[in-house]
């Protein structure tokens, strides 16, 4: 369990844990992979969210999924790009949180993802929760604690 102390001072800038739907590049689950690949590099992420026409939260998809399903024997075939949807190679079982605000599990997360998707109890997409801005706000934990608190070793019993 996170220190209460050290919670607060992780929360003070929470505004900025989630970034909203609105703001987050997603593919729809029908999309050829050609237009998710455009979506990808034009943006240079290497994996968004994936969802459906009401905005429900289906999986992940990352230009490493896509080139995998490309393979031939011995090289990538660039020109079956349009024969496959995102649905055909999208990641599934990607964690997904209802609480943007809850650092402890997110910081457990986060640890194997560089984002965490935000849905609610319908798994419709609120928006996203980056490793970058969490660790921004462990970063200013770290470094103003002692300018908001007299910290003294415990003696040994």
């Amino acid at each position: 369990m996170i220190d209460q102390h050290l919670q607060a001072m992780l929360l003070a800038h929470r505004e900025k844990f989630l970034i909203p739907a609105s703001m987050v590049a997603t593919v729809n689950v029908t999309n050829s992979l050609d237009h998710a690949f455009l979506i990808l590099t034009k943006n240079q992420y290497a994996k968004i969210v994936v969802v459906d026409n009401d905005n429900h939260f289906w999986g992940l998809i990352s230009l490493a999924m896509i080139a995998n399903r490309l393979i031939e024997t011995e090289k990538i075939n660039v020109n079956n790009l349009h024969k496959y949807h995102v649905a055909d190679v999208m990641q599934t079982d990607a964690p997904t949180i209802t609480d943007p605000f809850d650092v402890e599990e997110n910081l457990h997360l986060l640890i194997d993802q560089s984002f965490l998707t935000v849905v609610d109890h319908d798994n419709y997409f609120r928006g996203i929760v980056t490793r970058r801005e969490l660790l921004k706000a462990v970063n200013y934990t770290v470094h103003r604690f002692d300018h908001f608190y007299d910290v003294h070793e415990k003696e040994e019993n």
